[in-house]
This record gives C-alpha cells, sequence and structure tokens, in this order.
C-alpha cells in the first residue's frame, strides 16, 4: 500500500476488524476482497463505483458489499476536509467464517442473513437507517468484546429489516461475474486484480501457481480462452470504463489510473476489448445518459 494511503485498525476482534482508512493524495485502488466490508465516509467527496455502479459519494454516505465484490472510492484531489484529507472512512470488515453454517438455523437471525444475501450486490443505506447504523459502528471501538459483538449483530439486523437501500451491482453483472471453478485460475485471477497496476512479473504468477512459466501461459489459455496478459488488459478496460464515466478526469488520466503507461497503447487496448476508443466510449456513455435523463 503506498505511503499516502494509511489503514488504522481501531480494533482487531478474532471474529471482525474495526479501523480507518485515510487518503490523503493518489486515489484508492480498484480492488476486492474475500470478506464483508461495511464503510461510512466520514471526510471527502467524489466517485463510489462497486462493480458496475458508479455514484458520488459525500460525507455520511454508508455501505454495505459483499465478498469479492470489486470496489473503489475517488476522492477529489482539490476537494480536502477539516483534516486536510481527501477521503477517510470508517469501516468494519468480517468473514462469514465467523457465522459457521449455523445463521439460518436461528430464527432470531433471520435479519443478519438477509443482510448478507443483499451484500452480494452491495447496497447504499439511506434514511433514517443511515444515523442508526453508523452511531451504532462509531461506538464500537470503544466498547469490551461482548459489548462490540452485540452492537454487530444490532447493526446486520437493523440492516436487514431496512426497505430504504439501493442495490449497487446490477443483476447482470452479479450473474456474468468471474466464478472460476479452478483454484489456480482463481488465485491467478486475485494476483491480476490486486496488481493490474504494477509491471506483472509472470515469473512470481508461476512459482505462486506452483507452476513452470511456459505451463502458466498453456493452462490459463486453454481455460480462459485468451492470454494472461490479454486477461490483464481486460480487466484494466473494465477499470478503465468505469472511470471514463467520470467527465472530471481526462483520458489521459485514465490511462494512467487504470494500469497503461502510455495513450497510445491504452487507445490500442480499449479499442481491441470494447470495440471503439475510449473518447467513443465516453459520448455513448454520455448520450445513454441524456436520453435517460429526458426521458
Amino acid at each position: 500500500m503506498p505511503a499516502q494511503f494509511e489503514k488504522i485498525i481501531l480494533r482487531e476482534d478474532e471474529s471482525f476488524s474495526i479501523g480507518v482508512f485515510q487518503d490523503n493524495l493518489e486515489k484508492s485502488a480498484w480492488h476486492y476482497h474475500d470478506h464483508y466490508e461495511l464503510s461510512f465516509i466520514t471526510e471527502g467527496v467524489g466517485k463510489r463505483i462497486v462493480a458496475d455502479s458508479i455514484e458520488e459519494f459525500h460525507p455520511g454516505d454508508l455501505v454495505f458489499i459483499g465478498r469479492n465484490l470489486p470496489h473503489v472510492w475517488i476522492a477529489q484531489k482539490e476537494h480536502f476536509g477539516f483534516s486536510n484529507r481527501t477521503l477517510e472512512s470508517v469501516f468494519l470488515q468480517f468473514s462469514s467464517d465467523m457465522f459457521g453454517n449455523h445463521l439460518a438455523t436461528f430464527p432470531e437471525l433471520k435479519y443478519v442473513a438477509k443482510a448478507l444475501t443483499m451484500a452480494d450486490r452491495g447496497v447504499q443505506i439511506t434514511g433514517d437507517t443511515t444515523n442508526e447504523v453508523s452511531e451504532l459502528l462509531l461506538q464500537m471501538p470503544y466498547l469490551k468484546p461482548f459489548e462490540r459483538m452485540m452492537h454487530f449483530f444490532r447493526i446486520m439486523d437493523i440492516i436487514g429489516r431496512c426497505d430504504h437501500l439501493i442495490h449497487l451491482a446490477s443483476k447482470e453483472y452479479i450473474r456474468t461475474r468471474f466464478k472460476p471453478g479452478n483454484k489456480r485460475l482463481a488465485l491467478i485471477h486475485d494476483y491480476l486484480m490486486t496488481h493490474y497496476r504494477e509491471d506483472v512479473d509472470l515469473k512470481r504468477i508461476a512459482s505462486m501457481a506452483n507452476m513452470a512459466e511456459g505451463s502458466l501461459c498453456r493452462f490459463f489459455k486453454q481455460n480462459m480462452e485468451m492470454t494472461l496478459f490479454e486477461y490483464l488488459n481486460k480487466i484494466k478496460v473494465e477499470f478503465a470504463c468505469k472511470l471514463l464515466m467520470d467527465r472530471d478526469l481526462s483520458i489521459l488520466e485514465v490511462c494512467l489510473d487504470s494500469g497503461f503507461n502510455n495513450l497510445s497503447h491504452f487507445n490500442k487496448q480499449f479499442k481491441r476489448v470494447t470495440g471503439r476508443p475510449p473518447s467513443e466510449y465516453r459520448k455513448q456513455f454520455e448520450d445513454v445518459l441524456f436520453s435517460s435523463k429526458n426521458s
């Protein structure tokens, strides 16, 4: 994690962790992880991208995101809060392992189970529920372990009962998202999603997959019907498509933020994946958005 990013764990228990994420300079990275995350924005404005959803965020924005759902908060660099940070959020992260396989057997926890199911698409929590949940969340670092656990279940129960939730990822995105049946493919996909902005080291990936480099390349192409680096460019372009929805970003900024080193290579790979250059893709998105607003 770059030096300008600061992730402070205020409390880390066996079951969940509570912390603060701060971003002083650059944009956060497009990423996902194998645990649930409740995130409450305390400072900053900008764009929030969850899967194929892109919306503006402000202080008070509260979202609950499920496992392996790509997301990023892109703060406006020119906008600083009272602490001179462009972004600050309080987060609660936990694994589904804390529930075991018995959650559905407790009728008292049916709304907790419902909250977890809704998180599969990611949800924005709105209305009075935002104040209710955020108040409990901000208290948690200062409580004793048992009281924190009670707060946790209260938060999940409140979210599960809430009628003012906005789904983030579309049903189509959930239907088509990457679900590898092979552990090696999952390992490679996870590595590329995490390191797409860096120079990807084929030797390191081969070592992680316990394969020779040549065998790795053949294995990947046979299973994915494209080379590993074609797949990497696809990940970068998919993120670039989301960044292009933000008119405040230039094409060059989108190019660099999505992990490409030069504009000509970005244009070439973007057109190869989407069938059109970035500028045309942006214009098409704006035309669709304009038509929907005036329909």
